[in-house]
């Protein structure tokens, strides 16, 4: 395997070392060397500090709340791979920043996920990894192969392992009931939907549930949390609807503003995240944190080795 290995370089940007150090670790292969800084005017400067001549090269990023810095990051990272001879460029960026600007909902908008993979395209990418994209379509974006894995069997192994009786799924908009349908059926738990409007942005109010959620465990399922108001609102929702007991599931914890707080008022039973975004939990307790290195690491040792990897991505599809 370390033969079949020689050619494969990954590097981490400053939004993902730990969680690239630990794809490394488990991938066996050492981290790339990278160096990342800025300068006083605030430009940011990298280096490629070893030959990635003819290799397959992927690169670990991921989009925080500094998403715009991430992105100059990601983008000067893939044109230095370009421009020292790298072979290939793979892209691994969990949490795809941008992603909710796929359309356009009002008058004069951009679309805004598009143009971010203009970008990584125009920079050298060739190929596209990333997890639980906030809309399947988003892929149509790219010209360039991408894809988008699913965090959905980490979450059920977790809460199958739990044996939970009477259980509900819950979406938290109708555009997620898919989704969480899927995860309804492989979970063997009943479904329900809540509907939603957004008078404003990171403004969310629930209008209704949609399915019997009264004496149920519900377990809210979504792609990720930002402003925590929605799924807050759910909880209390749920409670008054007969719901014992609420957990909440999300691939991506964003986490702005007040987020934790909002979190920690609306009393879940527990919170499960996954390690997709760097985050400091505070003064929260009863966050479970599932990782998602060893999934990476088997795409990536899979992609470079030219073994099928579509087994990791699809599990349970049927």
């Amino acid at each position: 395997m370390k033969s079949d290995l020689k050619f494969l370089k990954i590097f981490s940007t400053s939004s993902a070392v730990s969680l690239g150090d630990e794809i490394c670790r488990k991938a066996g292969v050492p981290p790339g060397k990278l160096t990342s800084k800025k300068f006083a005017c605030g430009e940011r400067y990298v280096q490629i500090g070893e030959s990635v001549r003819g290799c397959n090269c992927f690169v670990i990023s991921t989009a925080t709340h500094k998403v715009d810095e991430d992105l100059m990051e990601l983008f000067l990272t893939i044109d230095a791979l370009k421009r020292s001879l790298a072979k290939y460029i793979h892209v691994v960026i969990p949490h795809f920043g941008y992603a909710r600007q796929d359309r356009i909902a009002d008058p004069r908008e951009p679309i805004s996920a598009k143009l971010v993979a203009n970008l990584i395209e125009t920079a050298g990418a060739k190929h596209v990894i990333t997890l639980d994209l906030h809309s399947d379509q988003a892929q149509a974006f790219f010209e360039k192969p991408v894809d988008n894995l699913t965090a959905q069997k980490l979450f059920l192994d977790y809460f199958a392992k739990k044996q939970i009786k009477n259980t509900v799924v819950v979406s938290p908009d109708a555009g997620g009931a898919k989704k969480a349908e899927k995860f309804a059926r492989l979970l063997g738990a009943d479904l329900a939907i809540l509907h939603k409007s957004r008078p404003a942005h990171n403004r969310a109010e629930i209008q209704k549930v949609v399915g019997d959620v009264a004496g149920k465990v519900a377990i809210l399922f979504d792609d990720m949390v930002d402003t925590a108001g929605s799924v807050a609102a759910a909880a209390e929702v749920l409670r008054k609807n007969g719901a014992n007991k609420v957990f909440l599931a999300a691939t991506h914890a964003v986490l702005s503003g007040e987020a934790k707080e909002k979190l920690a008022q609306a009393k879940f039973e527990e919170i499960v995240f996954t390690d997709s975004i760097p985050q400091d939990f505070g003064k929260l307790k009863n966050v479970k944190i599932l990782s998602i290195t060893d999934l990476l690491a088997k795409t990536i040792v899979g992609i470079h080795t030219g073994r099928s990897v579509s087994k990791l991505w699809e599990a349970h599809k049927n």
